[in-house]
């Protein structure tokens, strides 16, 4: 049934409120409580202590290791050649040392086919050794 908009009396006094308005700010409202509730919460305030220590300790040194591959398949720790049983022997004593592991960075000449490169990625990863570094020529 539709509304009749035409009034018999037009001065009579609506007694109709209209309240489509109303409705919409209070939707508007609701969205902007539920948004800002969860940030409100997010967090706690905690009153830190002060640290009395006037003394930092140093970092511990870290010093990196590099293992190149030549063209050859030759393996070398920094500077010294040694073969496959001495590079797993060194990477082992690295593994189980207390100190924090190094970065070990791996230099593989470019005509070298990548599977020797990954052999020793794999060799790292059975050690939990994860700071890893494949090294490139910058051009």
């Amino acid at each position: 049934m539709a509304r009749n908009f035409h009034r018999k009396n037009k001065l009579a006094v609506i007694s109709d409120l209209n309240v489509t308005p109303l409705i919409d700010l209070a939707f508007s409202l609701l969205i902007i409580f539920m948004i800002t509730t969860p940030v409100i919460e997010q967090y706690n305030r905690v009153n830190l202590p002060d640290q009395s220590s006037t003394t930092k300790q140093p970092p511990p040194p870290v010093e990196d290791k590099y293992i190149t591959i030549d063209a050859e398949g030759r393996f070398f720790w920094g500077k010294e050649p040694l073969v496959l049983s001495e590079l797993k022997s060194r990477l082992d004593s690295l593994s189980n040392s207390d100190s924090p592991a190094p970065t070990i960075h791996i230099r593989g000449d470019k005509t070298l086919p990548y599977q020797r490169i990954i052999d020793v990625v794999n060799l790292l990863k059975e050690r939990n050794l994860t700071k890893l570094s494949l090294d490139t020529r910058a051009s």
